[in-house]
């Protein structure tokens, strides 16, 4: 019977979190019973979405959902081998078990990071491929602006438009995210919105105006954007950071859909699992040649998962937030 820690949130933030609204709780991880495997997690993901999710959604004084990466340490299934590596949703914690309901196996390239998993090979790669691929029906040569590019989607978003031979502009809040965005991934313009407001520097980055706009941040990121849509333009809407902490993001022109006839949706990645296996052999084969970049971030144990999530809201990471909880 190991014993685990675990995440649990404690009190529902109003605003930005703090880590005291968080608490590290231990907890005894019964054996497995047959037909069952436990898991112990190596890596934990921090995503944006998360958010939303302490105001409403995630229970109070129990452990925290996320994804997470780990290994199979104890077996009773012919299903799952010691030492198989599973992806599942229940990070947040270094131990559980499972009758094997929401675990995925993985088989890892040995040309690849075991990481590259938890991003720009995992959901948060396929989130990227299939919003601005499908949800923004992307074409050859397009005008493209991607707001935080600097992040795990954001990125590589921006990326695959530039190898769909785009012109891309992207924006983030850092010096080093972006001098990292124009001189290693190789972006057209890169915006700092801390150094002025991103109305009057993307109206300068795009002469061409804007035909694919990948959202991941809502507020004065989508105003500016909808001031430079091309006719029938396409907004995939992958996050809303501006009021994730807020409650709320206001945009003041948003007639400019009608007006342009533009296409603004919302979606997750279940909306295109069509695309699954195109996503893996083409990504698997741009981050090995290196037309792929990413970056990450990555905290020590499980007492720093909090930090972890509220430095991401804060925009401390490079690319990737991941938690490491074991070797």
């Amino acid at each position: 019977m190991p014993v685990s820690r675990e995440v649990h949130l404690i009190e529902r933030p109003k605003a930005m979190p703090t880590v005291d609204q968080f608490q590290i709780v231990e907890t005894h991880v019964p054996d497995v019973a047959d037909g069952e495997v436990l898991v112990q997690n190596l890596y934990m993901s921090v995503d944006p979405a998360m958010r939303p999710r302490l105001t409403a959604g995630q229970d109070l004084g129990v452990a925290m959902m996320g994804g997470a990466l780990g290994r199979v340490v104890q077996s009773k299934t012919s299903d799952y081998a010691v030492g198989d590596l599973v992806s599942n949703r229940l990070g947040f914690r270094e131990y559980f078990t499972s009758d094997g309901k929401g675990l995925t196996k993985l088989t890892p390239d040995p040309d690849l990071s075991l990481t590259t998993h938890m991003h720009a090979l995992g959901m948060t790669g396929f989130t990227a491929y299939g919003g601005i691929l499908h949800i923004g029906a992307l074409k050859e040569g397009e005008q493209v602006f991607v707001s935080t590019a600097g992040g795990a989607v954001g990125s590589i978003a921006a990326q695959i438009a530039k190898i769909k031979n785009c012109y891309v502009v992207g924006s983030t809040g850092s010096a080093e995210k972006a001098a990292w965005l124009k001189d290693e991934v190789g972006l057209d313009a890169v915006i700092n919105y801390k150094d002025a407001p991103i109305r009057g520097q993307l109206e300068a980055a795009t002469p061409k105006g804007i035909d694919v706009y990948f959202d991941n941040v809502g507020g004065d990121h989508l105003e500016a954007a909808l001031r430079r849509m091309n006719t029938l333009g396409r907004i995939p809407v992958c996050g809303f950071i501006s009021g994730y902490n807020s409650g709320h993001s206001n945009v003041s022109n948003l007639s400019n859909i009608i007006y342009s006839r533009v296409m603004l949706r919302g979606f997750v990645g279940t909306d295109f699992m069509h695309m699954y296996g195109d996503f893996q052999r083409d990504m698997a084969g741009w981050l090995k040649d290196g037309r792929v970049k990413y970056q990450e971030t990555v905290l020590e144990g499980i007492d720093n998962a909090p930090k972890a999530l509220i430095g991401l809201m804060e925009g401390l990471n490079a690319g990737k937030m991941l938690v490491k909880l074991a070797d």
